[in-house]
């Protein structure tokens, strides 16, 4: 049986194309915007266009925080696209110094490029490095190293333990593009956005869900 995904609806994201994507990838998939509802369902994404500190206070405030932590502890699949994989972090530095939900020690800093001719934020098409590890493989099933995906962000998370890392991108510096560890997935790119690549990774994340 198919099991239903969640996209949290925190007033930060792009909702409607992500529920576009994962209905175009056969999902059962729900917009949720109370916390009580999370765990009626197999899998969850936490979308997000924004500031973190604003989002990350957002979601406190109406508990989602303990709701994801219980989540993802009781072993249920979580995705985090954009400022939600930022999310995942510990701090954020956006315009000040905030907690983050803390499922990826780590930080989330503004891009400091030496390199002027490099357009600000980073927006557009991007190639990535894959990590060869167990989750990563996982995370990126049947798709090609060096593949491109669409970024649109002015700030990137790192891990304090790089191997939690699924994939790099250089843009300036090397940063981090996404996570893949256990049950905890995200990208700061948006795979919603990034065509037939980018529906393969939501659908590798189903059909680890249905598992």
């Amino acid at each position: 049986m198919t099991k239903k995904i969640a996209v949290i609806d925190y007033g930060f994201g792009n909702i409607k194309s992500v529920l576009n994507a994962l209905h175009y990838c056969n999902a059962e998939a729900y917009v949720i915007d109370s916390p009580s509802k999370i765990s009626n369902f197999g899998g969850a994404i936490l979308p997000g266009v924004g500031a973190f500190g604003p989002a990350a206070d957002f979601l406190k405030s109406k508990g989602f925080d303990k709701a994801i932590s219980n989540y993802v502890n009781s072993g249920k699949m979580l995705y985090g696209i954009c400022l939600g994989f930022q999310l995942f972090f510990t701090k954020g530095y956006e315009n000040g110094e905030y907690e983050g939900l803390n499922l990826i020690p780590g930080e989330v800093r503004k891009f400091e490029l030496e390199d002027k001719t490099l357009k600000f934020p980073h927006m557009g098409w991007n190639n990535i490095e894959i990590i060869d590890s167990m989750y990563p493989k996982k995370m990126f099933e049947s798709i090609n190293n060096k593949e491109t995906f669409y970024f649109v962000h002015s700030y990137y998370g790192m891990p304090k333990d790089l191997s939690q890392s699924s994939s790099f991108c250089n843009y300036g510096i090397k940063f981090c593009s996404s996570i893949a560890y256990k049950n905890i997935w995200g990208s700061q790119f948006h795979p919603e956005k990034s065509g037939e690549k980018g529906l393969r990774i939501l659908s590798n994340f189903i059909n680890e869900a249905n598992k």
